[in-house]
C-alpha cells in the first residue's frame, strides 16, 4: 500500500458493521453484504435506541410442522431486497424518525425448554426497562407470551392485536409451553385485557372466545379491510396495545413457509393494509411469527414476514413525526 493510499476501505457494504449514523435509509447490494434485519446496527447496546429487533429462534412449541427457529435467519436475509428505500406506501422514511437496531438472537437452549419462557421474558425486560420498544422475529407463536408477560410490568394490561388462521385460545387445565393456547394463559394472568382486544382471520373453530373479540376469516373477507381497520382502532382506543403477526394469516398461496398453513386466508396485499391502518396506536411491542423456510418456495414467505415487520416499524415511526 502507499503513502498516499487510505488504510480504510469504503463503508459502501455491510451497514449493519459500518453505518455511520443510525438514521436513514441507504443502499447496498441486495446479494452481498451482513444481513442485520434491513441493514440496521448490530448492536447490544441499546443507548439511543428507538427499536430494538430480537430473534427468538424457538420452535418446541409447534404442533405440526418445526422449523421457525430459522424464521429469523430467513427474515433478515429477505428484508436485504426492502432496505435499499423506504416502504413506499408511507409519506416519510421511518429511518428518518426511528433508530432501529438489530440486537441479534436471544439465546435459549433447547436442552432446557422449561427454562426457556423466563430466559424470552428476562431478556425482553432489559430492553423494555430501557424504553425501547422490541420487535420480535419468531420462533413459533408461544413465544408471544413471555414477551407479553414483560411487557405487562411496564404497562398493565395490554391490548392484543392478533393476526392468525388461529385463535390461540384453546383452554387447557394447566399450563403447557404450547403455541395453541398461550393467549388463554395471557387473558387468565391478566396479561391481556381481552375486553380491548381483537383476533383476526381465524379459520379454525373454537367455540370458546374468552372475552376476545373474534373476527373469523369468513367475516373478515365480508367485512373487508377498510372496516376491519375501523373495527381494531374501535376495540383498543388509545390503550398500550401488542401487535402479533403469525404468518399463517395470510393463505398458503401467499405464504406456504409455516408449520400449519390454513386455506382459506388473505393476500399480502390484504395484511399491509391492515397494518397500515394501525398507524398512531399506542403500539408498546409487536411480533412476527411462525415462519419455517424449510416449507418455503422462492422465500416468498420470509420475505412477506419481512415487508409486515418493515411496516410496522413504519407505524412506530407514524407517532414519531
Amino acid at each position: 500500500m502507499g503513502k498516499d493510499e487510505p488504510n480504510w476501505l469504503p463503508a459502501s457494504t455491510d451497514q449493519a458493521f459500518t453505518r455511520e449514523t443510525p438514521y436513514g435509509t441507504r443502499s447496498e447490494p441486495t446479494f452481498s453484504g451482513a444481513l442485520s434485519f434491513l441493514r440496521r446496527s448490530y448492536t447490544k447496546d441499546l443507548t439511543g435506541a428507538d427499536v430494538a429487533i430480537v430473534g427468538v429462534p424457538f420452535d418446541l412449541a409447534t404442533t405440526n410442522r418445526p422449523g421457525a427457529r430459522f424464521g429469523p435467519r430467513a427474515m433478515r436475509e429477505a428484508s436485504a431486497s426492502l432496505a435499499w428505500c423506504r416502504p413506499y406506501s408511507w409519506p416519510f422514511d421511518p429511518f428518518d424518525r426511528l433508530n432501529v437496531i438489530d440486537t441479534g438472537d436471544l439465546l435459549v437452549d433447547q436442552g432446557f425448554p422449561d427454562r426457556i419462557p423466563a430466559q424470552i421474558t428476562a431478556h425482553f425486560r432489559q430492553i423494555i426497562t430501557q424504553g425501547v420498544l422490541p420487535l420480535a422475529l419468531g420462533g413459533d407463536h408461544f413465544v408471544s407470551l413471555p414477551i407479553l408477560r414483560a411487557l405487562h410490568e411496564r404497562f398493565g394490561a395490554l391490548s392484543l392485536i392478533h393476526f392468525d388462521a388461529h385463535c390461540d385460545t384453546w383452554a387447557e387445565s394447566e399450563f403447557r409451553i404450547d403455541h395453541g393456547s398461550m393467549f388463554f394463559h395471557a387473558a387468565r394472568e391478566g396479561v391481556v385485557d381481552p375486553a380491548r382486544s381483537i383476533q383476526l382471520g381465524m379459520r379454525t373453530f373454537n367455540a370458546e372466545t374468552h372475552g376476545y373479540q373474534v373476527v373469523t376469516g369468513n367475516a373478515l373477507h365480508e367485512l373487508g379491510m377498510p372496516a376491519a381497520v375501523q373495527a381494531i382502532r374501535g376495540r383498543v382506543g388509545t390503550a398500550p396495545c401488542y401487535v402479533t403477526f403469525d404468518i399463517d394469516f395470510l393463505d398458503p398461496a401467499f405464504a406456504p413457509g409455516t408449520g400449519t398453513p390454513v386455506c382459506g386466508g388473505f393476500s399480502t396485499h390484504q395484511a399491509l393494509q391492515l397494518i397500515r391502518g394501525l398507524a398512531g396506536l399506542n403500539i408498546v411491542g409487536m411480533d412476527v411469527v411462525e415462519v419455517a423456510p424449510a416449507y418455503d418456495h422462492a422465500g416468498m414467505t420470509a420475505l412477506a414476514g419481512a415487508s409486515v415487520a418493515h411496516e410496522l416499524i413504519a407505524v412506530v415511526a407514524s407517532t414519531r413525526g
